[in-house]
C-alpha cells in the first residue's frame, strides 16, 4: 500500500472496476499508515492487534473484528499495535449507474454526506456483509467483482436504513482550518523532503510563528514537526528499500540524510532494525 505521498491520487483497480484491496502486517514498508488522504472512501478492517486512528482531530482505537469507514477527502493516519488490517480504497461513482445511486448517495461525492467511521465488532447484518466484501477482494475467484458490487450496495444500503450517516450543512463541507494547515506543512513536506527543511520554513507554510507551529503541529500530530519530517523519510526510505535497487546510502541522501551514520541511526529508532537487517527480513 503506498501511503506515502500525503494527497493520493493513484488510479485504483481498473478504470471498470476502481477498487483497490491491501494485506497489511508488520512487515508492509507503510506498516504504519502516514497521514494522508484521498477522494475515495477507505474501508478498514482489523484482523488482529489494535490501530489507533487519527480523523481529522478525532482518534480511536480499532480492535479485532472492527470496521472503519474513511470518508472522501478525510485527513487520516493510524498508529498499528501487533496489528494486522486490510482495507479497500474505492471510487464510489462507478456504482451511480442506477437512479437509486442519484437519489441516495449522490450527495458522497460532493462530499455533503458522511458515513459513520467506526463500526466495533458485532453479529450482525452490516459485519456479514464487510467480511463478504472483504472475502471477495482478497480470493478474487470468479464472480468475485459482482459479489464486491453487491456487498458494497447491502453496506450502504445498512448504513442509510440505520441512519448511520450525516448531512453537512455548509460549514461543516468546507475543512477545518487547522486540518487545512496542516495539509500545507505535509504538501510541503513531501515536495522538499530530499532537501534540507527547517522549522522556520515549516512554520512559514502554515502562516504561524515557529513557537506556535511547534504547538499546533503536536497537538494535530502528537509528533513535533521534526520528529515527524524524519518519521515521514524513513517511510519514504523503506518503500524506496522494498521497491528499487539503489543503495542505502543512495537512499539515505534521496531522503534528505546528509550523514549515513545518522541516517542508519534514524531509521533504527523508528524501525527496531537497521536498513540491512530490514532488506533481509520478510515481507
Amino acid at each position: 500500500m503506498h501511503y506515502i505521498r500525503y494527497k493520493e491520487t493513484k488510479q485504483r483497480g481498473t478504470l471498470h472496476f476502481p477498487i483497490e484491496y491491501y494485506h497489511v502486517n508488520s512487515r508492509h514498508p507503510q506498516y504504519t499508515m502516514p497521514y494522508h488522504w484521498h477522494e475515495e472512501i477507505e474501508l478498514i478492517r482489523i484482523l488482529s492487534g489494535t490501530l489507533e486512528v487519527t480523523l481529522e482531530e478525532t482518534s480511536l482505537t480499532a480492535g479485532e473484528g472492527d470496521f472503519l469507514i474513511i470518508n472522501s477527502g478525510v485527513l487520516h493516519g493510524g498508529l498499528p499495535d501487533h496489528c494486522v488490517y486490510e482495507c479497500m480504497v474505492f471510487d464510489t461513482g462507478f456504482l451511480g449507474a442506477h437512479p437509486l445511486y442519484t437519489d441516495i448517495l449522490h450527495p458522497l461525492e460532493e462530499q455533503k454526506m458522511r458515513f459513520s467511521e467506526y463500526y466495533p465488532a458485532k453479529d450482525d447484518e452490516i459485519h456479514a456483509s464487510v467480511r463478504r466484501l472483504f472475502h471477495a477482494m482478497s480470493g478474487k475467484q470468479a464472480g468475485y467483482e459482482l459479489i464486491t458490487l453487491g456487498a458494497l450496495y447491502e453496506i450502504f444500503g445498512h448504513i442509510v436504513s440505520g441512519g448511520l450517516y450525516s448531512l453537512a450543512d455548509t460549514e461543516t463541507v468546507s475543512v477545518h482550518r487547522h486540518v487545512a494547515l496542516l495539509k500545507q506543512s505535509l504538501r510541503y513536506m513531501e515536495q522538499h523532503y530530499s532537501e534540507k527543511i527547517t522549522l522556520d520554513e515549516l512554520a512559514r507554510t502554515a502562516g504561524l510563528s515557529p513557537k506556535y507551529f511547534c504547538r499546533f503541529f503536536q497537538e494535530m500530530t502528537r509528533r513535533t514537526p521534526m520528529d515527524y519530517l524524519n518519521y515521514y523519510r524513513i517511510e519514504r526510505a523503506c518503500f524506496l528499500l522494498v521497491n528499487t535497487d539503489r543503495s542505502i546510502t543512495e537512499i539515505s541522501f534521496d531522503c534528505g540524510f546528509r550523514d549515513l551514520s545518522y541516517f542508519i541511526k534514524t531509521f533504527k529508532r523508528y524501525k527496531g532494525v537497521t536498513p540491512k537487517q530490514y532488506l533481509k527480513e520478510p515481507i
